[in-house]
């Protein structure tokens, strides 16, 4: 199925026949994120090691470690707790010391988060019919909010469920850390509603709360994501549709091994994510092999391309 840019001429509520919810992955269903990730920290990596000397094989497992231990490959005071950082820049913090190479990692986290080919427009046609949208994401509060801000989501979503935040440094407040006004951060229009710590996909119990909060039966939604193992296995588990963005794989590329050498997860979820793909082969109901707005059929509106 191929699927352009999608406009509608006649939106009409959803009949009861057709779902009342989606509920939607964020990261690499709505948005490359390992795309975006890969290039803001791979700039911000190859830049602190031009100018401290401290060499990739030295900073990755450090790095690693201090991911780990927040929870997090997405930590914001990441440099000024990296040992030969703090070693190799003396009396000045790492932050101060390497700003050119925080510079990197923004500039491009900037440059390179957006949203895939027609989530905006498909996502505005599901608004207008009625359908109600909710996010749920492993990823943690902050960066998720930015970026549900950055590409203009808030509002178009209407229940985020994420994990909270890590924690602060020692000795710092939230009101020290932040450098913008109030507004600036957070949400303003989508309700962020934080899960338990350390709650992973997949989690049958964390998708029926979600059915449970915004009041449909499995029947009436729709569950749409990129791992077969973690988000499709689920959806089926709790009896929701599920839909697979297939356009968004993406650990088969072979910048995904930067990830696994500083990646958050921990030797236990290694393995659980070795344990997963064991498992008999998850086969999806439907399939966006293309892009996003193959969904609206599955809502029953009708899609033209322009």
């Amino acid at each position: 199925m191929s699927v352009s840019l999608v406009t509608v001429a006649h939106v009409n509520s959803p009949s009861d026949l057709h779902p009342r919810l989606l509920v939607t992955d964020l990261d690499n269903t709505l948005w490359d994120w390992f795309a975006a990730w890969h290039g803001s920290f791979s700039a911000m990596l190859d830049r602190l090691i031009e100018i401290s000397g401290v060499p990739a094989e030295v900073l990755e497992p450090q790095i690693r470690a201090v991911h780990q231990a927040r929870g997090t490959a997405e930590y914001s005071f990441l440099l000024d707790e990296v040992p030969a950082l703090v070693e190799a820049s003396g009396t000045v913090p790492p932050s101060e010391r390497y700003d050119e190479a925080l510079h990197q990692l923004h500039s491009r986290r900037r440059a390179m988060t957006r949203l895939y080919p027609g989530v905006l427009e498909t996502l505005t046609v599901l608004k207008e019919a009625g359908v109600a949208v909710a996010a749920y994401t492993e990823s943690l509060a902050f960066w998720t909010e930015w970026r549900i801000r950055w590409t203009g989501l808030d509002e178009l979503i209407d229940r985020l469920y994420s994990a909270p935040d890590h924690d602060l440094p020692n000795g710092l407040t939230r009101e020290q850390v932040r450098t913008k006004a109030d507004d600036e951060y957070g949400l303003q229009h989508t309700k962020h509603l934080p899960l338990p710590r350390g709650v992973m996909k997949p989690n049958a119990e964390i998708l029926r709360s979600i059915l449970d909060d915004c009041g449909v039966q499995p029947w009436q939604a729709v569950y749409v994501g990129d791992s077969l193992m973690k988000d499709i296995a689920m959806a089926q588990s709790v009896g929701v549709l599920d839909v697979h963005a297939k356009y968004g794989q993406a650990h088969e590329k072979a910048e995904y091994e930067l990830l696994r050498r500083v990646t958050h997860w921990s030797d236990e979820d290694v393995e659980r994510e070795k344990e997963l793909s064991l498992r008999p082969e998850v086969r999806p109901t439907v399939v966006l092999e293309r892009g996003f707005a193959e969904l609206l059929p599955v809502f029953g509106l009708d899609r033209v391309s322009a």
